[in-house]
């Protein structure tokens, strides 16, 4: 039966796809998007608000990869935690393409229409530059977050492994260590096995001293009693 941790991380790990999706769709429409200036800047609120919803799930699983009791599970979960970052830079660039390629499109039809003339077309052009030129600080600003987040995900990868290679000395002292106790244990059951033997060999001998000691005795006083025998 799985854990409410387990539970809790496939959602995540759910909410992470449907967000990946919905960014790749909005990406698609911005690139096929003719205009005009408004339609372009909804969809990119639309994909902002994505990309901060993708971020702080990409960040609760990070946590949750922490708290697992297991290395073997945290080490997974970090790695798929790795991997939606990844693809959450990657759908970012994508962004910036479409934008520049929206604008692109922007421009060509501006070119059209102000070869009729007319100041309302070239305020409005002047409009899309500026606006696209926020647009793409944004997802510059976006990019360099996603860069230092990348960065300190490197830096806890390297302190885990410093861990484990600490972890891993320390099995390994532990096991040097029960090896040189199994030897001192061994040599103390020869040496009691030694004495034990010793023990026998001197009871035996008292025995026979003792034996010899009576026998004496008795042939002493059989000679002083009773001589004529």
């Amino acid at each position: 039966m799985a854990s409410s941790q387990d539970v809790h991380v496939r959602i995540c790990g759910q909410e992470i796809i449907k967000y990946d999706l919905e960014i790749k769709a909005l990406i698609q429409d911005i690139r096929e998007c003719p205009g005009p200036q408004s339609v372009l800047m909804d969809f990119n609120s639309e994909v902002k608000d994505r990309f901060n919803q993708l971020r702080l799930r990409i960040q609760n699983m990070e946590q949750m990869a922490k708290e697992q009791d297991r290395e073997t599970e945290k080490q997974a979960i970090l790695s798929e935690t790795e991997s939606n970052r990844r693809q959450m830079l990657s759908n970012q660039t994508a962004w910036r393409k479409a934008n520049l390629a929206c604008k692109l499109s922007i421009d060509n039809l501006e070119k059209d229409e102000l070869l009729y003339g007319g100041d309302s077309t070239v305020r409005q052009r002047k409009a899309t530059k500026e606006s696209l030129v926020q647009t793409s600080g944004d997802i510059t600003e976006s990019l360099m977050s996603i860069s230092r987040m990348m960065a300190q995900s490197v830096s806890q990868s390297e302190e885990t492994i410093g861990t484990l290679a600490t972890s891993s000395r320390t099995v390994l002292e532990t096991d040097e260590e029960f090896k040189a106790m199994t030897g001192t244990i061994h040599l103390g059951r020869k040496l009691i096995s030694k004495y034990n033997r010793r023990e026998l060999t001197d009871k035996l001998l008292i025995f026979l001293a003792v034996a010899l000691f009576l026998a004496t005795v008795l042939y002493i006083l059989k000679k002083r009693l009773f001589p004529f025998i």
